[in-house]
């Protein structure tokens, strides 16, 4: 049995998106632009995918740019936040965030910009308190995730949001993990962020909704597509599985269970593994993640020897997947060194069962066992 356990780095192509994907390819390849009867169908789609995604975001169909995936969309509202006020030069952000954001904000700050860091505690929240202090008159931009895609951990965005508009600084929201796992409307920021690959959509199209205060400064130039905001002949079957893919995700039913799944996996690991720990237990988080740390093991070494037996699980993010050092999410959330460099990541989606996870966690206890062994050897 193959067990797909990292739905946070990618997951699985709904059959209702392929299928919307594949009427596209085959009947609705037009060119947006092209003004016969070929584009027109395939502007259709578009139109009708902008409407989707301001239905599942609640927000007005202008307010949606669609882009080449979520890491585009991350740096356009980035970039676009900076040029709308070049006179500040302050920005905000956390040392947590994907490398989407991280590896921007240090090509400003090589810029001249100065970016300072809102520490995360032990269990990896965060304190609004802390960043109203933070914003000065010159704070052009917060990048504050919405919730952290290795440890789920879900942060105040409405709150943060609130400080943000009260002390007149942008709001940008990375709400790549968040987006059809939990309720999510777009008006508690200027900038959100979603990737249709997180949610049952193909990779490689993504959108940033900009809220009515937020202008947005085109990085690829070209054509007037995407209402002038971002260049290029639009991927339609992409777009059209993006928007099957937010239909589904509307249907709250569809993720029923996942949470009870999770709850199983934890209550199990705990009661049957020596040495774990669950980061940020105490937490809200995302109905679909645990990350267990396992004390003196590499979770390299785990994810490796649950591969060879089928099972799919990361240690991090996909982007750091071959690193060898460990989470800078965990590092900066303080774990103790012991369990630091044993961390697993397990993601679920609303394709996985109950005889999976049993067989996964059966598998899971034999090896972290041996491992254990190992080590005191």
């Amino acid at each position: 049995m193959k067990i797909y356990l990292d739905n946070n780095a990618t997951t699985r192509p709904a059959d209702e998106v392929i299928a919307a994907m594949l009427t596209c390819l085959r009947e609705k390849f037009g060119n947006p632009s092209s003004a016969h009867s070929f584009g027109e169908a395939a502007l259709a789609v578009v139109n009708g995918a902008r409407e989707t995604a301001a239905e599942f975001l609640s927000c007005p169909p202008t307010r949606i740019t669609f882009t080449g995936g979520g890491s585009e969309a991350n740096n356009l509202a980035i970039m676009s936040a900076v040029a709308a006020h070049p006179e500040k030069r302050h920005i905000i952000s956390s040392p947590v965030e994907h490398d989407s954001v991280l590896n921007p904000l240090a090509h400003l700050a090589a810029r001249g910009y100065e970016v300072e860091m809102l520490s995360v505690d032990r269990q990896g929240g965060i304190d609004p308190e802390k960043l109203l202090k933070k914003i000065r008159p010159d704070t052009c931009l917060v990048s504050l995730m919405g919730a952290n895609n290795e440890t789920g951990v879900i942060w105040p965005v409405k709150e943060i949001g609130r400080i943000c508009g009260e002390r007149g600084a942008l709001y940008h929201c990375d709400a790549v993990q968040m987006a059809g796992k939990i309720e999510l409307r777009s008006d508690f920021c200027d900038y959100l962020v979603i990737a249709a690959h997180k949610l049952h959509g193909p990779k490689g199209v993504g959108l940033l909704c900009s809220g009515r205060r937020a202008p947005l400064t085109p990085m690829i130039h070209g054509g007037s597509q995407e209402h002038g905001r971002r260049a290029g002949t639009e991927n339609v079957p992409a777009i059209a599985g993006m928007a099957a893919a937010l239909t589904l995700a509307m249907n709250k039913r569809a993720n029923d269970g996942i949470k009870g799944l999770r709850k199983r996996i934890e209550q199990k690991i705990k009661k049957e593994i020596p040495g774990v720990l669950i980061v940020a237990e105490a937490r809200p988080r995302l109905p679909n993640t645990v990350n267990a740390c396992f004390r003196h093991c590499s979770g390299a070494g785990i994810a490796q020897d649950l591969d060879s037996r089928g099972i799919a699980v990361s240690t991090r993010s996909a982007c750091h997947s071959g690193d060898i050092d460990p989470s800078h999410v965990l590092a900066a959330m303080g774990i103790p060194e012991e369990y630091l460099h044993g961390s697993i990541r397990i993601s679920l989606s609303r394709y996985n069962t109950e005889e999976e996870i049993d067989l996964f966690l059966k598998i899971l206890k034999e090896i972290t066992t041996r491992a254990a062994k190992n080590f005191i050897a």
